[in-house]
């Protein structure tokens, strides 16, 4: 693979690509063009090609690519060949909802612990998980492997967890806070924040465009 930066914009398109490549997989399909690729996935057919071409050379002109030795690639490529240790800080419904989701442990997320303030929530077992102290987060991470930890805590308090998380050196955060972690990229850290809204938001204003 190669070394040179690659734009946030190619990096998010991985998924996407895995994805349908997988289901492509399952149907027994060898080969793809990139014509055809961009027909299912709604992108132009230069763009899969100057995408793929910042890892490499995958296709062969007059054949296509090689479906599975593709898919192989971008797992690779994604770091989807080895197990990572989730831990979620937060354990309302969404945080419920992300601990339930089946596929991340077939992709190889996989939850070891939950944290709480709710002393109501303490105790209780989410997916054969039992709900420990917001209080004992920083030591259970001084002493387990963490690799990702999923805030759904409130607003307010997201910057505030994320710096004390990060403090003990875990180095990606996944924040459905709906708040932007400020600057905490210059700690060494991978930072992804979601809002769920803004797909909501898009729908209406496409609907309101009709």
């Amino acid at each position: 693979m190669n070394n040179k930066k690659v734009s946030t914009a190619v990096i998010k398109r991985l998924p996407r690509y895995y994805r349908y490549l997988g289901e492509l997989v399952s149907r027994g399909i060898p080969r793809i063009s990139s014509k055809e690729l961009s027909e299912r996935m709604n992108i132009t057919a230069s763009q899969i090609r100057q995408d793929l071409n910042n890892f490499g050379c995958f296709g062969q002109q007059g054949y296509g690519y090689n479906v599975e030795s593709l898919y192989n690639e971008i797992k690779k490529i994604l770091g989807l060949g080895r197990n990572y240790n989730l831990i979620l800080v937060g354990v309302g419904n969404l945080g419920h909802a992300l601990v339930k989701y089946e596929n991340f442990i077939s992709s190889g997320f996989n939850f070891i612990a939950l944290f709480d303030s709710d002393s109501q929530l303490i105790g209780k077992e989410v997916n054969g998980l039992k709900i420990m102290g917001a209080d004992s987060l920083l030591s259970f991470i001084e002493k387990n492997q963490v690799d990702i930890a999923v805030l759904t805590v409130t607003k307010s308090k997201a910057q505030e967890v994320a710096e004390k998380i990060l403090g003990c050196g875990v180095k990606a955060i996944w924040n459905f806070t709906n708040k932007d972690l400020q600057c905490l990229e210059k700690q060494g850290a991978s930072i992804e924040n979601v809002h769920l809204s803004d797909s909501l938001m898009t729908l209406s204003y496409n609907l309101n465009r009709q």
